[in-house]
């Protein structure tokens, strides 16, 4: 495991570095240039499309477009809001919320113009099972373009539809499962093993119906869980209005410069905030990941534009609705900056792991250092509520050394709790590394339970209303989950369609199911997570922005051509068409 991780995050290192993130913003602010400003586009038309008013019967498809925007919401408009959100500001800092804003206004632009061109090259030859999305734009759009470079075409639609199936795995799989797994433990301490049986089942009895079914339950449950936690967020800032001008102000501050570590936030610079920000956004989002399109693709229209128009609605849905009310629920908390929730009995040494000869273990100027295992007592009720069972993961804060990836001081050393009520209660802690010459020391006189994603968010509901986030977002963090994994089930089986065939549905099905009960023991700490959810993320993005730079120019023209023809009155709602 400990080698899947190094490896998992060098590539990540690569992929998200600070400069492949401004290139993406970048595309993001030339397609809104390029297409007038579309995000006012998605949120009149794309309204009025996603209401009906312009469905035609006849046309190619399998769902209407309400119901495409539903199924991908329900891939976009899950944990990755609960869950997501809680993590960009636990790791970096409330300035990471500034940058996911800004990845769903660009966003809203770049999910337009991807799904306007796997529209115009979907292939509709069984009108009532359609098949698109980036794989389809390569393999149909370079042949139609370019003949003599249709292998070329192919072979990066391949390409595409392995990063997809990647993505499909980490982000739209294991995250939910493992989010639900472990809030169902925190909460009720339903072991997770259970959960992943559970969500495994249901799964199974859905996708196996295909994208009409995945249609017909993502239009009922979407807009229920969505209405349902944003009556409840509302409800927790209401009750803090009075810090809401202090939390926007501490947002755009810290997006700009250091956060400063504090209780459980161990702090960053401003481009560390600015990485978990971008990161998460894109993760919730999919804005340019390519995966939207394929749902949006099965929607029943003549015209491409139209349906990329309604996908404009996700990103503003998804990030600017949904993920800033729930960035504000935490903040207004202040669980994301918490005091310990359980406080020694008498302070720890810290002290050199020495090996045999007396010496000093480490590696490459490093020493290794152990914290000797400590008794505790509960500091706080509230946090420790439920979670006092040996075998919890918590952490302390230290101070060693430069952290390589926030670029400040501290850093978290993870541990377990060990004893009993009765018995007394304990921490071991993990070894950790310094640089040789730095003495590292505690930065709080207590440890913390590492609430990870949906449990943090959950804790923050908590705070603002005892009872609330125990009950409401476990609820909807499994609606969201099973929602998201259902779409994301889709995408992956229209990637292996692409790849292998028809045939090889039953058997990627049956595979995609078993993966959530694997990936409920897969992952052991929060940024394990952070790190395999971005991971396919970022491989997706590496190759569709490339496609959508190189078809721009004909969605561009098509976006100019549909709405200069709808300004001219030759595209009528058909309401007004039916009284002629």
């Amino acid at each position: 495991m400990d080698a899947i991780v190094a490896v998992t995050s060098a590539i990540n290192s690569v992929i998200w570095h600070d400069y492949a993130l401004l290139v993406v913003l970048g595309v993001g602010v030339l397609f809104t240039f390029w297409n007038g400003f579309g995000q006012y586009r998605a949120l009149t038309h794309g309204v009025a499309v996603t209401r009906g008013k312009y469905d035609e019967k006849g046309d190619p498809g399998a769902i209407n477009h309400f119901q495409a925007l539903s199924t991908a919401l329900s891939a976009t408009v899950g944990l990755g809001n609960i869950a997501g959100v809680a993590i960009a500001i636990s790791l970096g800092g409330p300035g990471a919320l500034f940058w996911m804003w800004m990845v769903g206004v660009v966003g809203m632009c770049l999910k337009m113009t991807e799904v306007t061109q796997s529209m115009m090259f979907r292939d509709t030859s069984d009108p009532t099972n359609p098949h698109g999305g980036p794989m389809w734009v390569c393999h149909r759009g370079v042949a139609r373009i370019a003949p003599k470079l249709a292998p070329v075409g192919t072979s990066v639609g391949v390409l595409f539809s392995l990063t997809l199936l990647v993505s499909t795995a980490t982000g739209g799989n294991m995250f939910q499962a493992w989010n639900v797994a472990d809030i169902s433990f925190t909460y009720f301490g339903l072991p997770h093993w259970i959960a992943g049986v559970i969500l495994t089942i249901a799964v199974g009895l859905v996708i196996v119906g295909g994208i009409k079914r995945i249609g017909e339950i993502a239009g009922r449950i979407v807009p229920f869980m969505c209405a349902a936690y944003l009556l409840a967020g509302l409800f927790v800032i209401a009750i803090n209005v009075s810090e809401v001008p202090a939390m926007f102000a501490l947002i755009f501050t810290e997006a700009f410069s250091p956060s400063e570590g504090v209780g459980a936030f161990i702090g960053g610079t401003a481009g560390y905030g600015f990485l978990k920000g971008l990161q998460r956004a894109f993760f919730s989002s999919e804005a340019g990941q390519g995966s939207a399109p394929i749902a949006h693709s099965a929607a029943k229209t003549e015209e491409p534009v139209r349906e990329g128009v309604v996908s404009g609605l996700e990103p503003f849905i998804d990030t600017l609705v949904v993920c800033t009310v729930t960035g504000l629920v935490i903040l207004s908390s202040g669980v994301w900056n918490r005091d310990a929730a359980l406080v020694y009995d008498t302070a720890p040494a810290i002290s050199p792991v020495v090996v045999d000869g007396g010496e000093a273990a480490g590696a490459g100027g490093d020493i290794d250092w152990r914290i000797d295992p400590v008794g505790v007592a509960i500091g706080d009720d509230l946090l420790a509520d439920a979670q006092m069972r040996a075998g919890t993961v918590v952490f302390a804060v230290v101070e060693a050394g430069t952290n390589a990836e926030t670029g400040l001081e501290r850093s978290r050393v993870f541990g377990t709790l060990a004893g009993s009520e009765t018995a007394g209660w304990s921490v071991e802690f993990d070894e950790f590394s310094a640089p040789s010459g730095v003495t590292p020391a505690l930065a709080a006189d207590g440890v913390f339970f590492d609430f990870k994603g949906a449990s943090l968010t959950a804790k923050a509901f908590d705070r603002a209303v005892p009872g609330l986030g125990a009950w409401m977002v476990p609820v909807v963090a499994w609606l969201f989950a099973f929602s998201t994994i259902i779409s994301w089930g889709y995408y992956g089986e229209q990637g292996i369609i692409y790849l292998l065939g028809q045939r090889s549905v039953m058997a990627y099905r049956v595979i995609y199911c078993l993966l959530i009960l694997v990936s409920v023991q897969f992952i052991r700490t929060q940024d394990e997570l952070d790190l395999f959810s971005t991971f396919g993320t970022g491989l997706m993005l590496w190759v569709n922005v490339p496609i959508m730079l190189i078809f721009a120019p004909l969605s561009m023209r098509a976006h100019h051509d549909y709405f200069g023809r709808l300004r001219k009155g030759e595209m009528r709602p058909v309401t007004e068409r039916a009284g002629e």
